[in-house]
């Protein structure tokens, strides 16, 4: 397959895995297809973000054991109207918009986390953060929990107005595992006080 094909194919993966995640009544069962299949892909996809002289001794993404409490429904609230441009390297700028607040988080974690529609053809939702643990038993640069222009999708708002976080899903971005990648780092708007011991950690 070609470069292109390649990344076709990855992003194509992601997608049915975050299809299957949604699928699956399960919370902790889903998590461990998530866990099991990123495993897999990150050891042998060519599109994997680990460099290829590192795959052969890679035994996946380590993560905090499942936390059911920190699978949370929260209410929105529309968002301070903000828009952010992020450079990305040679890939240019991404630019992004505040749509959505989260309510409810401030008394467990010390805060609430902005969502972001990225710009662009097609667009998507972006749910970066940090918290206690970044920098020290997590990536400095923060977590992601949604980036659907990628297919990490748990699910949208639901028709009350809610909207399910699962931070057991919480992932690195790929800058965390090469230099070949320039991501969109967590703004300070979505700092978090508390530490959120769940989804992907430092070995």
């Amino acid at each position: 397959m070609t470069e292109f094909e390649q990344l076709w194919d990855w992003r194509q993966k992601i997608a049915n895995l975050y299809y299957e995640i949604r699928s699956t009544a399960d919370p902790e069962g889903a998590w461990r297809i998530w866990c099991d299949t990123r495993e897999t892909l990150f050891r042998t996809h060519p599109q994997s973000p680990i460099e290829l002289a590192d795959r052969g001794a890679f035994t996946g993404p380590v993560t905090f054991p499942y936390d059911p409490a920190l699978r949370l429904i929260v209410r929105t609230a529309p968002a301070h109207p903000e828009r952010r441009t992020v450079s990305t390297g040679a890939d240019g700028e991404v630019s992004m918009g505040a749509f959505a607040r989260t309510e409810g988080l401030q008394a467990k974690f010390g805060g609430e986390l902005t969502l972001y529609w990225i710009e662009g053809y097609g667009g998507g939702v972006f749910l970066p953060f940090t918290d206690a643990t970044s920098g020290k038993e997590t990536y400095g640069g923060g977590r992601y929990l949604f980036d659907t222009i990628k297919g990490a999708d748990l699910g949208n708002v639901r028709p009350d107005g809610t909207l399910l976080l699962d931070f057991n899903f919480s992932y690195f971005p790929s800058c965390a595992y090469s230099s070949r990648y320039v991501c969109p780092l967590s703004p300070s708007a979505n700092a978090l006080k508390s530490a959120l011991r769940a989804g992907e950690r430092h070995r």
